[in-house]
């Protein structure tokens, strides 16, 4: 089996069976990661070029680790110590870099919309590592192994997204991915972070994150991106964890046993309380060793598409 499409650019259109072979696949590299020897030859002679325009320590790292788990060659782009601090151009970037014989690009970018230019003119297998507020689909795709880890299906169960939902590419590519493979989404938060018509999507709209824990069976928690103006959107930091906090009196208050998620870094004691995110709930760590095993999934597929 492959995949219908050479390039990952986003989740949005993503046929149920290309997402449940990514997760599979991910299942048999998931073992690989626990034997002493954590390195098959599979992508040897491979060359791969990871595109970071934007900081990131939790994907680079993975895709890094995916991709000398699976023999390839990497080579990692600093924009800092790039033509591009010249004034070169995205377009002659990734031209230049093509002309080298690479066969995969990994690109996190600021601009939505990045991941799929190079799809039109490049022509390597793209890989979308975050392109701005637009999508994240291998965090997404690690949340949903996770949960399926967790509960051995998707199907049917209920997530809810909580947090800025209108600023998160993790957010829009949860929305997708759990909507394709039959999931009942839901997303909460301050009213400034919910998308006006994000209902649109399918999903349900929750203000109180009470209810939000009583109806579900996953939250899944988004970092409150203080970086990008995010306190614009609500009163006070303290304001926010009061209201949509994940506390440990919060989910015992609520008498559910709940999962949750969270894509780090995590603001202790804003989106989550430290009790919560040490507690037995959640399965944080758990996540990031899963992105190694679905990015190596993803690099696989692409890889032997050729």
């Amino acid at each position: 089996m492959s995949l219908s499409s050479r390039h990952l650019l986003g989740l949005q259109g993503v046929p149920k069976e290309d997402i449940q072979l990514i997760l599979d696949t991910a299942s048999t590299f998931r073992e690989i990661l626990e034997r002493p020897i954590k390195r098959v030859p599979t992508l040897q002679g491979k060359t791969i070029v990871n595109l970071f325009y934007e900081n990131s320590t939790r994907t680079r790292i993975s895709f890094e680790l995916a991709e000398k788990r699976l023999s390839a060659d990497s080579v990692n782009f600093s924009i800092g110590q790039s033509s591009v601090s010249k004034g070169e151009t995205l377009k002659d970037t990734i031209k230049n870099i093509e002309a080298m014989k690479v066969d995969i690009v990994v690109v996190r970018h600021s601009a939505a919309g990045v991941p799929n230019f190079l799809s039109r003119i490049c022509s390597s297998n793209i890989i979308n590592a975050g392109d701005g507020i637009h999508e994240h689909p291998t965090q997404a795709l690690l949340d949903m192994y996770s949960i399926r880890e967790k509960f051995g299906k998707l199907a049917g169960l209920k997530v809810c997204i909580v947090g800025d939902v209108a600023h998160s590419r993790v957010a829009l590519s949860n929305i997708f991915g759990l909507k394709t493979i039959g999931a009942q989404v839901s997303v909460c938060g301050p009213s400034t972070m919910i998308p006006k018509f994000i209902e649109e999507l399918g999903v349900n709209v929750i203000h109180n994150i009470d209810e939000a824990i009583q109806e579900n069976d996953v939250l899944n928690v988004l970092r409150i991106q203080l970086e990008r103006k995010a306190r614009e959107y609500f009163p006070s930091i303290r304001e926010y964890a009061n209201y949509f906090g994940i506390t440990s009196e919060r989910l015992e208050k609520n008498g559910k046993d709940i999962l949750i998620l969270h894509p780090g870094p995590i603001n202790r004691g804003v989106e989550l309380s430290s009790e919560v995110a040490d507690g037995l709930n959640q399965v944080i760590l758990q996540q990031v060793t899963n992105g190694v095993a679905v990015r190596m999934a993803v690099l696989y597929l692409l890889g032997t598409l050729n």
